[in-house]
Order: structure tokens, then sequence, then C-alpha cells
């Protein structure tokens, strides 16, 4: 492990170069809000985020090939024990492949300035939070670190990709979407949006980086969305709710986080990930002492 060498780190992740063409990705505790890191980690949470992509890229791999060739990879450090990915590199999409089946975040606020998402007008009278006639395929740039990613038109997606591409994207995008919200709803989650990493592996679209995750996605409880409010959400909603309830001008540095504003961030990933999968996140490996899980790509 000493010898691989680091590639790039975001938000959460850390990358690096595994050799013969692999990446080593590695799932940290950092939580970032409103694009800013904050300085407190979530215990386990990059285990959990590992755990809930694990699970999708094995549940749709029928839909689209995958990156990864392993999630048990020996001999890395015991901090490291499930939140490590092996993945073959890809030659990723300059744009992000974003899907909502609700109206809700940036797209609620275009549509109450000008009744459009995205530059696509959408019917009268909705109201957010409402479901979206069908599921719509919403790009978006792919910002650099500490920046924001801008919504741009399926045209302007063609531009950036081409029109194959990007055509092949949305319909891939739009059916892992479709697949993912079907399951999830079976067990009471209702997946608002969410955002697909993709890109070229040996010349076919793969999913790469994460899948469906509590950082990708927006997931509510189906029990609690009522079109014209905000329904709670399995994320880091309790870091957001407390940083907006300071004022705070969402610029580096990040306020300090109560331990009980942490603690119910990190219940909120891990009942997202046992309400969807039907696993027990004690189970993970390097959690509870649970064995071992691998996902061939």
């Amino acid at each position: 492990m000493s010898e691989l060498k680091h590639v790039y780190s975001g938000k959460v992740r850390d990358i690096y170069d595994a050799g013969d063409g692999l990446l080593l990705f590695v799932a940290s505790d950092r939580l970032s809000v409103f694009d800013v890191v904050l300085g407190e980690t979530v215990p386990d949470k990059g285990r959990v985020l590992t755990a809930m992509s694990t699970f999708w890229f094995d549940e749709l791999a029928d839909v689209l090939p995958n990156h990864v060739v392993a999630t048990s990879v020996p001999d890395v450090p015991d901090e490291w024990v499930g939140r490590v990915t092996l993945a073959h590199r890809a030659e990723m999409l300059k744009i992000e492949c974003i899907v909502r089946g609700y109206l809700s975040g940036s797209a609620w606020k275009e549509y109450q300035e000008s009744g459009t998402m995205n530059g696509q007008r959408l019917p009268a009278g909705l109201q957010e939070s409402d479901r979206l006639p069908e599921p719509v395929f919403t790009p978006s740039t792919k910002a650099d670190l500490g920046e924001h990613d801008v919504n741009i038109s399926f045209d302007d997606a063609c531009e950036v990709v081409g029109k194959e591409v990007a055509e092949q994207a949305r319909e891939a995008s739009l059916e892992l979407y479709r697949r993912g919200s079907e399951r999830a709803l079976r067990n009471g989650i209702v997946i608002a949006d969410t955002k697909f990493e993709l890109g070229f592996i040996d010349g076919q679209l793969a999913v790469c980086d994460e899948v469906l995750t509590q950082d990708s996605s927006r997931f509510w409880p189906a029990d609690q969305v009522t079109p014209g409010r905000t329904p709670p959400s399995f994320d880091k909603q309790p870091v957001r709710d407390y940083a907006a309830s300071l004022g705070w001008d969402k610029t580096a540095p990040a306020p300090p986080m109560p331990a009980e504003v942490i603690r119910a961030t990190r219940t909120r990933y891990i009942e997202a990930y046992e309400r969807v999968s039907g696993l027990q996140f004690a189970d993970w490996p390097g959690v509870g002492g649970g064995g071992q899980q691998v996902v061939g790509a």
C-alpha cells in the first residue's frame, strides 16, 4: 500500500493508482455541506457509502456494467477495511448524469422562477416535492473541487460529449434510476433524484465512482412525502439544518458541528442502507467483523 501513487482526493474519496489500469478508491468519513468540507467526520460514513454502492452495483449489473473489480482487497490498513473499491480506470464523461423523479432542490428553485427545469417547460401548478410526470434526465457541468455544478440542457450536454454519447448516457441513467427507485420504494424509500458518474471502459459505457448513495441521491421516507413541503431526508440533513440555523455564509471554514448532529447524521446514513438493501450494516467488513463481500465487474 505504501507504494500506491495518490491520484486525487475529492470531498469524500481518495483515489490511488493500483497499476495495470486499476484504481483504488478509498471512501473517507469526510462530510461536506454546501460544498465545504467539515472539520468533523462522521464515523463509518465511508463504509456505509461503500456498502450502499456495492449493493447497487450488484443489483443493477444487468442494466449497465460497472467499474468494480473487488471490494475485498488484501493487505490494506485496518482503517481502510470496508472502505475500498478496486476498480477499472475509465474515461469519464465530462458531464454529471442527473435524473430527477420529483421536483426538489435546484430544480424547484428554477421552476419557481421560470416554470422550467434545466430549460424544459414543466406543467403549471406543480408544488415542491411533487412527483414529475416521468423521470427526467437533467445533466450538469462537472465542477472542480470547491465549485458548484451548473445545470445545462440536453442540447448543451450533446455539445460537451457528442449527441450519440449523450443519448446513450440519458437512456442508461433513466433505466438505472427507474430500477433503483422501484426497488427502494418497495422498502419505503423514495429516491427523489440522483447523480450518476458514467465513463467508458474498453469502449463500453459503465457506471463508476458511487451509485444511488446517500451522498449522490435525495432519499425520502415514502410515508412523509407531502407536496408543498420539504420531506426529511436520509443524509446530511441534520448538518444542513444546523449550519443554516447559524446564518453561516456557506464559505470555508465550516462551523463546528455538535456531537449530537454528527450522531444523527450517522444514524440516517445507516438506516437508509439497511432499509434499501435489507442487510445489516453491522455485518459489513470493518464494522462488526462481518465477512467480505466481492462484486465482479
